[in-house]
């Protein structure tokens, strides 16, 4: 409402369109990819194309959240996060079994 009633509704989402008129295609991206996928997020990506360009690794229906999920869900965004990195830890030298 605040976009709308200022008359900021353009410039909010110029990004959004400059993003996808002008940017290079990526390629496939290698990198290991976790999708965390909130129901009430407003650009949710279909998982076949998210597959297809991505090496995702890890992908999580969430009960709940939207676009402001740091701010939404806090606690299953951290645990998602922390889920995620957790096969990447290395033992310190100092860590012994």
């Amino acid at each position: 409402m605040i976009y709308w009633v200022t008359n900021t509704i353009g410039s909010s989402a110029r990004m959004y369109y400059e993003n996808s008129h002008s940017l290079p295609p990526l390629g496939h991206i290698e990198v290991p990819t976790s999708i965390a996928m909130f129901p009430a997020d407003i650009l949710l990506p279909p998982k076949e194309w998210a597959v297809h360009n991505l090496n995702v690794t890890r992908w999580t229906p969430m009960p709940r959240g939207g676009h402001f999920t740091a701010m939404e869900e806090p606690d299953l965004l951290a645990q998602n996060i922390r889920e995620f990195y957790r096969p990447f830890r290395v033992k310190k030298l100092t860590d012994h079994p």
